[in-house]
């Protein structure tokens, strides 16, 4: 069911993304790779594109999908500095746990939902921890038990 699933929502991707966000590749279902860019004046992310991860299980679309930023050096693609945005490319957004995401969704809403987080931001650091998280953290993304109670950024 995943993969009849995965395939329909990707010709529905490719016809319709919003400015800003481009399909780079979906050979598997299992795997997809999107650039996301900030159209907006933001000094923080102007002229910057951004590369996102998303991974999906067999059980997509009733659970989320695994959705990072990964970082390239060629061209270069930075992980995004965010207060929500670890520097591994871990996304702290409710709409990626298991208490906010609802099978509703799709490729295309979660990145404009990540596309606005970044458009919205005026704070060029990293969330309290960050170092210390990513060395000891072990979770996969969709496991990490973020505390989602700031809304200023």
């Amino acid at each position: 069911m995943a993969n009849t699933f995965a395939i329909r929502r990707l010709g529905k991707v490719n016809q319709s993304l919003p400015p800003g966000i481009h399909l780079v590749s979906a050979d598997d279902f299992k795997e997809w790779q999107m650039h996301i860019q900030v159209l907006d004046h933001n000094p923080i992310y102007l002229n910057q594109t951004f590369r996102l991860r998303f991974k999906f299980s067999n059980n997509y679309p009733i659970e989320s999908p695994e959705v990072t930023f990964i970082p390239l050096t060629n061209p270069p693609r930075p992980i995004p500095l965010h207060p929500h945005i670890y520097s591994n490319g871990y996304i702290c957004l409710d709409l990626l746990g298991a208490s906010g995401w609802s099978p509703v969704q799709n490729v295309e809403s979660v990145c404009m939902s990540i596309q606005s987080m970044l458009t919205g931001n005026v704070k060029a650091e990293r969330p309290p921890g960050d170092e210390d998280f990513v060395r000891r953290n072990t979770l996969r993304p969709r496991d990490v038990n973020f505390v989602y109670e700031d809304t200023t950024v």
